[in-house]
């Protein structure tokens, strides 16, 4: 409003000046004082300008940057199940499939700074089935329909943590950040489902939403190009507790000294040992306090003396340990096929040890897993931003990963005890960066119990499973 009223008096100066027609010359003392005139609006105008270029960044740092994520999905599912049996039910011989599951996707996310080194990070989440419905004991509240019914008040988040960031008296970058990070589709993870950037932490043992703290080290002065450091702390399960309304006296949220349903915890050290660019070279180690399994003696999922199931016990320790490499490039600038070409392998350890009267993966000794990732993602030559990619996995019998989260509607592919192949084909619709698409093929081969939630309770037993699924996505980014 200030500068409409600068300019309004500004253009009636000038106006005054040359109303009369019949004036040939201005005189020298009109045109100082006009000059001066003008100093003094040009002065205004810039002193205006200042103020609104400090409500602009005062109101762009207070105020939330939303970005959303839209992604809907055609699978075929097939499962042949070769050899296997399930709760005395031999299931060998038969097949199950589903011709045309469909899904959605949709993902908002927000972030803020308010100050310098501070940033907020949050996501909202919604997945769902096309004509699902939301409760299992009531089929007839549809998941298209609920949000528009009086049903409940589910918002899901996915995301919601801060980050600080600064630097010690010695100059040493540092991070800390607490809340919960969906920690999925982290490194390696990201070439098959279409992401540039990947997430954190290495997917090959981590993939699942996780509530924790975290400490990061920028190493990269004092060691390698592009070296840090994460330490994480978080809770997984929070067990044994009674709210307000249990009928159990009153001991609101605390815990009854039992082995069946203790807190898990877990303590992770992760971070990049070398990254030049075009050579990367990330590890991770992941050890779980309490981890759930058997008591001893007593087959699992039969009742125990006080009367529990035994299963999802606090059984024992697990520790988990990756070790991933990744190249961008082969060779130094000798075309743009090579230069956009990368190759990727990834070694795995898990290890399951019981703590004494206790059984983890249907043992009473220490049980280690072994498994082994590699693939590669070349140009399409086809689209202008297109890529091919084809990876292997294989996993041994008691490989048992963190992946709580779906990299397939099959389940976790990273976590199978066996062999898969997959390969996938990225690429713009219509040449548009917002608009990807996907078609990606799966196939696995489950040599032992598939494994499902890194089950400590479930012995993983020779099996002759085969999966398939066939995926086609497309997803608007914005």
């Amino acid at each position: 409003m200030k500068i409409i009223n600068l300019s309004v008096a500004a253009m009636l100066s000038i106006t005054a000046l040359t109303a009369d027609t019949n004036t040939t010359e201005i005189s020298a003392k009109s045109n100082i004082e006009l000059q001066k005139e003008i100093a003094v609006l040009k002065e205004k105008l810039d002193g205006v300008q200042d103020q609104l270029d400090s409500v602009q960044q005062h109101d762009a740092k207070d105020n939330i940057k939303f970005t959303m994520d839209l992604r809907n999905s055609y699978n075929y599912i097939n499962y042949d199940y070769n050899n296997y049996s399930f709760q005395g039910t031999d299931w060998s011989g038969t097949s199950r499939k589903n011709n045309a599951l469909y899904t959605s996707r949709v993902l908002l996310n927000m972030k803020s700074s308010p100050v310098k080194g501070l940033t907020f990070t949050g996501q909202l989440a919604a997945y769902a089935l096309w004509g699902s419905h939301v409760y299992e004991e009531d089929p007839t509240l549809k998941g298209w329909s609920a949000s528009s019914k009086a049903s409940d008040t589910l918002l899901r988040v996915r995301q919601a943590y801060f980050v600080y960031s600064d630097q010690f008296s010695n100059g040493l970058p540092y991070a800390f950040s607490v809340g919960r990070r969906h920690a999925t589709d982290g490194f390696l993870a990201n070439f098959r489902e279409g992401d540039e950037v990947p997430g954190s932490p290495l997917a090959h043992i981590t993939n699942m939403e996780v509530d924790g703290a975290m400490v990061k080290l920028d190493l990269d002065k004092y060691t390698f190009p592009g070296a840090f450091i994460k330490t994480v702390y978080g809770r997984a399960h929070s067990g044994g507790m009674s709210t307000l309304y249990d009928k159990t006296g009153y001991q609101p949220y605390a815990q009854a000294d039992e082995d069946y349903n203790e807190n898990v915890d877990f303590l992770v050290f992760l971070g990049n040992l070398y990254d030049d660019g075009q050579y990367k070279l990330m590890f991770e180690n992941t050890t779980i306090l309490h981890t759930k399994g058997a008591r001893a003696g007593i087959k699992a999922g039969d009742l125990l003396p006080d009367g529990h199931k035994n299963l999802s016990l606090d059984a024992g320790t697990a520790n988990m340990t990756a070790l991933s490499f990744q190249m961008t490039g082969i060779g130094d600038m000798i075309n743009d096929f090579l230069d956009s070409t990368t190759l990727f392998l990834s070694l795995a350890r898990t290890q399951y040890s019981p703590d004494a009267g206790k059984e983890l993966l249907g043992s009473t000794s220490d049980e280690d897993g072994y498994s082994v990732w590699t693939g590669f993602s070349l140009p399409d030559m086809i689209t202008e931003k297109g890529k091919i990619g084809f990876e292997y996995n294989h996993g041994s019998q008691y490989w048992t990963p963190m992946t709580w989260a779906e990299d397939s509607v099959m389940g976790s592919k990273l976590a199978v005890r066996g062999d898969a192949y997959e390969g996938y084909w990225n690429f713009n619709l219509f040449g548009l960066k917002n608009l990807t698409g996907q078609l990606r093929y799966t196939y696995e081969q489950h040599d032992y119990t598939p494994n499902v939630r890194c089950s400590g309770w479930v012995a993983p037993k020779e099996v002759d499973i085969t999966a398939q699924n066939l995926r086609a996505f497309v997803r608007y980014q914005y």
